[in-house]
């Protein structure tokens, strides 16, 4: 690989990064929610996948079962955070599709 070259994919590089923190930054304002148990529990997150509000309406209150109401709390975040990394691999999957082969795990 020619100077040239890698000084052109080394801008490249430095330019999809720029993207990527200015998407990452645009889809951290960005609030996605999950509805479980009939609207009883509600949890929405950004997009940056940050749990941002846990609602639980009064009649699910039960303190004779805090493991069913648990249980909704979980499925709510889990579904949250799902909508969450929908939202962010919607946003950031083109430009991620750039990032393939450079070895890092998780991208």
């Amino acid at each position: 690989m020619t100077k040239m070259d890698m000084n052109k994919m080394l801008q490249q590089v430095q330019q999809m990064q720029e993207e990527m923190a200015k998407a990452q930054d645009e889809l951290a304002k960005e609030i996605v929610e999950a509805s479980v148990g009939g609207g009883v529990v509600k949890v929405k997150a950004s997009g940056a996948g940050e749990i941002v509000e846990i609602t639980i309406a009064r009649d699910v209150i039960d303190p004779d079962d805090p493991e069913g109401l648990a249980d909704l709390v979980l499925a709510g975040v889990n579904q949250a955070l799902k909508n969450s990394q929908n939202l962010m691999q919607s946003k950031l999957g083109g430009a991620m599709g750039g990032l393939k082969g450079l070895g890092r795990p998780g991208l």
